[in-house]
């Protein structure tokens, strides 16, 4: 786990908060998602 990456504590309160019916395309995992979400908010863009 990097440093900036969602604890597993964090993981499960926003886990309830999303969609989990599959519809169309395959999702990707949504975990790996926000953690570059979240990398891209901290460290900025270029």
């Amino acid at each position: 786990m990097a440093r900036f990456d969602l604890s597993d504590r964090e993981w499960d309160l926003i886990r309830v908060l999303l969609p989990d019916k599959p519809r169309g395309v395959a999702r990707t995992d949504d975990r790996r998602v926000l953690n570059g979400i979240f990398y891209v908010l901290r460290k900025g863009s270029p």
